[in-house]
């Protein structure tokens, strides 16, 4: 079963709730009738509450950009983000709702609705031609002689690094010299069925958004400098298209991580633009990474991302479900439930318990915070020292140095806290650490542990670089779409990969690739095919 297939199975398998409209009597059809036109009309005034609203963002922004040429005003600016930023949103969200509509989803057109005409793709570019010609060398009726009778063109817009070309995909019509039956080849299929683009352009699209932090309307701008015009609205079909696409693949990332015996766990805020008002509300996306590396493991490492509008502990409690091993968290009360059962052990974080007192020094030359970070400098000396060695050998020489270095630490903050003020910030600090001790000694009893959470931490960075970059998500529906591709990049570079060409190669195969092989065309199942095209490309 392809994509294809296992999109038309889902949908069946929600139709398949319907009752048995045999046993149904008049009343209780009339009455289901009745609920399923209502469903019906609701759907229907959604997506035409939506097209308006992107005709009046639409309107808008083109106000706001000439008031912007009377008068420069930062304030005016972020307000033209905000409102472009919405307006990707809804445009991918309506191509994602738009095909999901569709027994097919990815033979189903992306948007129909005020769609203008294909403009023909720039002369001015490059063009290659691809002549794809059928696999019958004579008629498959009566075995004669077959002649070109035409030929079909369709042209896709592609990207490789750096420039644009144009794929002219050629299919000639053979007819039998004998019997005049036509063959020709099937034409190729296309990660968007009808779509220009081709999957080079569709990675650089999702790279340069979520990698690089460009949002559409930018890249919209900076492509019209190369003489080709993409609107940004076309481009937000794209993402969404591609992020229905990829659905599958990142599902089997998800259970790859969740099937560690270890997990980073960590969280971040993301400003979403709140529906209606114009302003942000915070969500959050939410880092699990598997990565044992460190003590020489062979298991690729990955990261998944979810989102969620708020901060609430049964966000944590759901995605930790079906794990079983170590969580290697900082102090957030939402795992405190994950924790209860056992299933679940706890391990803390030292670079959590070092950076109140690094900040502590850095403001006020703290003596107690010098000692500390002196203190734990000394523990991370053992760790690099150890990195790589198996889980065996990590255990016992932490045993024999660590061990002692963290008790005497925490002695010393015992005698410490008698001098100490219990309001002061320092006091503050030390408690904290005092009250994950026995968490934060874990690692000492289990050498496949690290001492810290950084490899959480590592994964939000390109998080951060793009909150301060484009401020916020446009939507919750947006966030959901951010998490999913944020975690094949992010796994993409946990391996060594450039994402844009994994992501290329991935769109290139998926819509044809069985469902139930999915697991091939995760990052570390293509690295050597990669490496081998890079070599023979240089």
């Amino acid at each position: 079963m392809n994509l294809v297939a296992w999109h038309t199975a889902r949908k069946m398998s929600e139709r398949a709730a319907l009752p048995d409209f045999d046993t149904l009597n008049h009343e209780a059809l009339k009455a289901l009738i009745v609920a399923q036109h209502a469903q019906i009309l609701s759907k229907d005034e959604q997506l035409a509450s939506r097209d308006e609203e992107i005709e009046r963002l639409k309107l808008l922004i083109a106000k706001l950009r000439r008031m912007e040429f009377g008068r420069k005003s930062e304030k005016l600016n972020r307000q033209i983000e905000q409102l472009e930023l919405r307006l990707d949103e809804l445009e991918a969200i309506r191509a994602e709702k738009m095909a999901s509509t569709f027994a097919t989803p990815m033979a189903a057109p992306v948007n129909q609705t005020a769609k203008r005409a294909r403009q023909p793709l720039p002369a001015h570019l490059p063009r290659e031609t691809r002549k794809v010609l059928p696999k019958q060398e004579a008629c498959p009726d009566c075995g004669g002689k077959l002649k070109q009778l035409g030929e079909d063109v369709s042209e896709t817009l592609e990207y490789v690094p750096e420039h644009f070309k144009v794929i002219r995909q050629v299919r000639p019509k053979l007819a039998c010299a004998c019997c005049d039956k036509i063959v020709q080849a099937q034409a190729a299929s296309r990660p968007i069925a009808r779509g220009m683009a081709g999957p080079g352009l569709l990675a650089h699209v999702l790279v340069s958004k979520y990698c690089d932090h460009l949002p559409l309307y930018r890249q919209s701008e900076i492509y019209a400098r190369e003489g080709v015009e993409l609107d940004r609205s076309t481009m937000a079909e794209w993402v969404g298209g591609c992020s229905r696409l990829l659905e599958p693949l990142v599902e089997a990332l998800r259970r790859h991580v969740m099937n560690a015996e270890k997990l980073h766990a960590d969280d971040t805020p993301v400003p979403v633009l709140a529906p209606g008002n114009g302003k942000t509300k915070t969500g959050r996306l939410w880092t699990y990474v598997r990565d044992d590396r460190p003590w020489g493991d062979q298991s690729p490492p990955a990261v998944w991302f979810a989102y969620t509008p708020d901060r609430k502990g049964e966000h944590a409690i759901a995605y930790i479900g079906e794990f079983t091993g170590t969580l290697q968290a900082d102090g957030y009360a939402g795992y405190e439930a994950v924790y209860k059962g056992g299933r679940v052990k706890e391990a803390a974080c030292m670079a959590h318990v070092r950076r109140p007192f690094y900040e502590l020094y850095e403001a006020h030359k703290s003596a107690v915070a010098k000692e500390t970070l002196e203190r734990i400098a000394a523990l991370y000396a053992i760790e690099e020292e150890i990195r790589g060695r198996s889980a065996e050998e990590r255990r016992e020489v932490r045993n024999a140095r660590s061990r002692p270095l963290l008790e005497s630490l925490k002695q010393w903050f015992e005698e410490t806290l008698g001098k100490l003020s219990r309001k002061s910030d320092t006091t503050k600090a030390i408690r904290y650490a005092q009250g994950c001790w026995d968490a934060l000694m874990r690692f000492c009893d289990d050498g496949h542990l690290e001492i810290d959470n950084n490899a959480a931490e590592r994964s939000l960075r390109t998080v951060v670089l793009g909150r301060k970059n484009y401020l916020f998500c446009g939507s919750d529906t947006g966030g959901d779409r951010a998490a999913a591709i944020y975690g094949l990049i992010g796994t993409a570079k946990l391996n060594g990969l450039n994402p844009e060409a994994y992501l290329r190669e991935v769109l290139s195969r998926i819509a044809d690739h069985p469902i139930n092989r999915i697991e091939e065309l995760l990052p570390w199942n293509l690295a050597a095919e990669l490496a081998a095209k890079s070599s023979r490309a240089a």
